[in-house]
């Protein structure tokens, strides 16, 4: 059995990762250019999208906006567990966007863009196999809805019954956000060479994703002071998923895509997210050393 599956396999999840030498082109893959569930990784274009807006004067990103208790989406992080009425800045909001994955932040930003904007900036960057179905609170919605669930503490409950998993279109990537491991890889090394807007704003977007504080999926397979990580997780019943670069002190730079789809049905999933990191270890592994060309491990 070739390394990647067997790493996925043994924590019990099917998974999928393209990662790329952002510099040389060489490559490793494993089912790279199959669909795959985004889930809070759509949230990496949302901010390509509004930088790229700020650059053409249709936004300005320090902007003080309120967001109000009332109908804020799901979510345990940022805004979206806050009681009170918050005011900032929009790029402050994209940083609670990126770095806690604060989903109130994310739809926010998404409003004042608008979904077409971020899907026309995917086509625009060549992502055709790249789509932002919905906001977080329509995510939310859809799942209630397909669940037969009051509420989000109920349909907490509901997710981890298999027969309601089988009915939420959000764990379908026909039906949701959705890209490939190689769309996200190409998006990723786009930011890094400046390239998927312009030089300041790729800046603000790699600033963002180094601050994200999750360290339990890609970081976990680089635990060392010297190696920066930069990413994006998302998550969803049954989904784990880590987008991000990966920088060397000697100035190798990997892009690395890892979804993760769990045969098990717990809300924790730490098999998962360990899986995430090691699989990405071994990959950029494989690049760094003197294979060239596509292939599987």
């Amino acid at each position: 059995m070739k390394q990647l599956e067997q790493i996925f396999r043994t924590a019990g999840v099917t998974g999928w990762l393209h990662a790329v030498d952002i510099d040389t082109g060489r490559e490793v893959g494993l089912g790279a250019d199959e669909p795959v569930v985004l889930a809070s990784v759509f949230k990496v274009p949302l901010l390509v999208a509004f930088y790229r807006q700020a650059e053409r004067g249709l936004i300005d990103p320090v902007e003080r906006v309120t967001v109000s208790p009332e109908g804020r989406p799901g979510g345990g992080t940022g805004v979206s567990a806050m009681l009170d009425e918050v005011t900032a800045s929009l790029r402050d909001l994209a940083y609670l966007t990126i770095s806690v994955s604060d989903n109130a932040s994310a739809d926010t930003l998404l409003a004042r863009i608008g979904l077409g904007e971020v899907n026309a900036t995917l086509a625009d960057l060549g992502l055709p196999r790249t789509w932002v179905e919905h906001s977080c609170a329509d995510l939310f919605t859809a799942m209630r809805e397909d669940a037969g669930a009051a509420d989000m503490a109920e349909l907490s409950q509901m997710t981890t019954d298999p027969a309601v998993l089988s009915r939420l279109r959000v764990l379908d990537p026909a039906r949701t956000s959705r890209s490939t491991c190689r769309d996200m890889t190409r998006l990723l090394g786009m930011i890094w060479r400046d390239e998927a807007a312009g030089p300041a704003s790729c800046a603000a977007v790699r600033r963002l994703m180094g601050l994200q504080v999750w360290p339990h999926r890609l970081a976990s397979g680089f635990p060392y002071d010297d190696v920066a990580v930069s990413g994006k997780t998302g998550t969803l019943p049954t989904v784990r998923n880590e987008v991000g670069v990966i920088e060397y002190p000697d100035g190798g730079r990997y892009a690395i895509a890892v979804f993760t789809r769990s045969i098990g049905t717990a809300q924790n999933q730490p098999r998962a997210d360990a899986a995430i990191g090691t699989a990405a270890r071994v990959a950029v592994d494989h690049l760094r050393s003197r294979s060239m060309g596509v292939g599987t491990i």
